[in-house]
């Protein structure tokens, strides 16, 4: 389910990006261009029903945080540069 997510959110108008670390600590961000477009994804009825589902059979609890980047960087001593 957290695949066919992506991949619907990467059809929607406004998306930007997706991270996770599932497999740490079950962590998903997805990245939009403007609050509007966060509502629209908050309204989407798969990604509702997918959402209703977690309450349901996966999650006893979640949260959501809505924030604005101002600034990003990374370190990566794995890539090399020529």
């Amino acid at each position: 389910m957290a695949q066919q997510m992506e991949d619907l959110a990467k059809k929607q108008p406004g998306y930007l990006g997706f991270e996770n670390a599932r497999e740490q600590l079950g962590i998903a961000i997805s990245y939009w261009s403007s609050l509007e477009a966060i509502s629209n994804w908050k309204a989407n009825a798969d990604h509702a029903a997918a959402q209703l589902f977690g309450k349901t059979d996966w999650y006893a609890s979640y949260k959501i945080r809505i924030c604005k980047v101002e600034r990003a960087y990374e370190f990566n001593s794995l890539t090399t540069e020529d």
